[in-house]
């Protein structure tokens, strides 16, 4: 899969978005994740507005990109709900807008209890939200970032794994190690389960996402994947 990610957020005006969507279709990118990206550092997620001449919402660049290109566009989706949303069912209806503007696939924000991606899975369907929703795991690799990123992004950490993690918390090779060893639970649970692949948040460190994938190929869960 060759795919690229585009944040109007991050700057930049509707021209600038085209000569970067130009430059994608000229590489011969063919997904593009359609992503609204993080407001400037100090600025909140409510106070953020659009620089003059660009977007607002990723729906809007879904809408540029579907009316002008052949990618395949992907949208962020977020089960335990985005941070600047007023309830759990208008964030589904932000998705489902999303989804009826030419997303054909979403992307989960990270979590770490898998119940939640089920039920909100479960929830989209009901909203007749009906693409691909891949999970978006994180492989643990330091306490003190997967707290900020957590944070951040409004995800929780289950109360056993934190303990875990905090045990650990001055060796940070062991909280690397068991970060491996519960990603890899999380995917082969979601795969046997019938996710229809796994995003990893590598944040450019790619070791631990390898030596997951390695286990997963030995495990190979999508043999025993459950039909939805």
């Amino acid at each position: 899969m060759v795919w690229s990610g585009l944040f109007p957020a991050e700057g930049g005006d509707y021209s600038e978005l085209r000569e970067a969507l130009d430059r994608m279709r000229d590489a011969g990118i063919v997904n593009v994740p359609a992503l609204r990206g993080d407001p400037p550092q100090g600025v909140a997620a409510h106070e953020w507005e659009a620089a003059e001449g660009g977007l607002t919402y990723s729906r809007e660049l879904i809408e540029l990109i579907r009316a002008n290109y052949d990618f395949a566009v992907g949208a962020a989706c977020f089960p335990e709900v985005h941070l600047a949303a007023e309830s759990a069912e208008s964030d589904l209806r932000y998705t489902r807008e999303k989804v009826d503007a030419g997303a054909r696939f979403l992307i989960t924000q990270l979590f770490f209890d898998n119940g939640v991606y089920y039920e909100f899975v479960a929830r989209a369907r009901e909203a007749g939200i009906d693409v691909p929703i891949i999970p978006g795991i994180m492989p643990i690799t330091n306490v003190a970032q997967i707290r900020r990123f957590t944070t951040m992004c409004g995800a929780t950490i289950p109360p056993g794994l934190l303990r875990e993690l905090e045990l650990r918390s001055d060796q940070p090779e062991a909280v690397a190690d068991f970060g491996v060893a519960y990603a890899t639970m999380q995917c082969a649970d979601l795969l046997a389960n019938g996710a229809p692949g796994i995003h990893f948040y590598t944040l450019n460190r790619s070791p631990s996402t390898r030596a997951i994938l390695s286990a997963l190929r030995v495990m190979a869960p999508w043999r025993r994947a459950v039909t939805a």
